[in-house]
């Protein structure tokens, strides 16, 4: 998460200065006491409001059903929480309806999956590498996983599927509610959402004739209207758009077969509407 979030910062322009410890960053924002925490023990000074504002998963704020304010879901390290068990242990691909034992770091989270499902457990807690526990030591386990990738090493299916998480930014409520800090928080949060919204597009520009002006143009998804500009010589326009990066590849093609040429395509740092 740390990576991320750092390269995140980065490209809003957001500074980070580490001493040797390492832990108490400045940044290059006036008005910030920053410090360097592990994810449960952020949701948790975020839920006291020791801190006012901080990233984290939202698996650990669903864990700790800790009282905070979303502000922006940045997306980045997705993880699904699942239930894994190794083959031999399941019934027709399920879980059997005898008690058994299942690891996790997520008590709370397991408590509720087990209550709604109908199923009967004891909870073993792990504090990390749960993956391991199976088939010595725990039936299942309930854990996060990026690719599957280390389930699949350690043997292991997913038979179920608890929530989803990302890195998300969060506030604490009574800091939202302070007239010096809410405009603080506010602009921090336009900083970082401007790099994510520019991560999903990018700039497209084009030449084109006069006479393929409009038919370029009613194709390009814009994000209000495209900036056009006349070419020298009167030798047609120049058209320039943030469009969205999943849809280039297409879009190149129909642009092309309109009479579109010359087109270049570079990445935008940061879009603030």
């Amino acid at each position: 998460m740390q990576d991320n979030v750092l390269a995140l910062l980065a490209d809003a322009g957001i500074r980070l200065t580490f001493d040797r410890r390492g832990y108490r960053p400045s940044l290059s924002l006036p008005g910030f006491e920053a410090k360097l925490l592990k994810p449960q023990n952020i949701v948790e000074m975020l839920h006291l409001g020791s801190r006012d504002l901080g990233f984290a998963g939202a698996d650990w704020v669903a864990e700790l059903e800790a009282d905070l304010v979303e502000l922006v879901d940045t997306g980045l390290d997705p993880v699904t929480i699942v239930v894994a068990a190794s083959p031999s242990f399941l019934v027709d691909g399920r879980l059997p309806r005898r008690p058994f034992v299942v690891a996790t770091e997520y008590e709370r989270l397991t408590r509720q999956w087990l209550a709604d499902r109908g199923l009967e457990a004891r909870i073993v807690r792990s504090y990390g590498a749960t993956e391991v526990f199976p088939p010595e030591d725990a039936d299942c386990i309930v854990d996060n996983s990026a690719t599957g990738a280390t389930l699949k090493a350690n043997g292991l299916v997913v038979v179920d599927e608890v929530m989803r998480s990302s890195t998300r930014l969060y506030a604490h409520a009574r800091a939202l509610e302070d007239p010096v800090k809410r405009p603080v928080i506010e602009h921090f949060t336009l900083l970082v959402r401007s790099v994510l919204d520019a991560r999903k597009r990018v700039m497209l520009e084009v030449n084109v004739a006069r006479e393929d002006l409009e038919r370029v143009v009613e194709i390009l998804p814009c994000m209000r209207e495209p900036t056009i500009a006349p070419l020298h010589h009167d030798a047609g326009f120049a058209v320039k758009a943030a469009v969205p990066r999943a849809q280039l590849p297409e879009l190149i093609r129909a642009i092309k077969e309109r009479g579109g040429t010359d087109i270049v395509v570079f990445d935008i740092a940061q879009i603030v509407v």
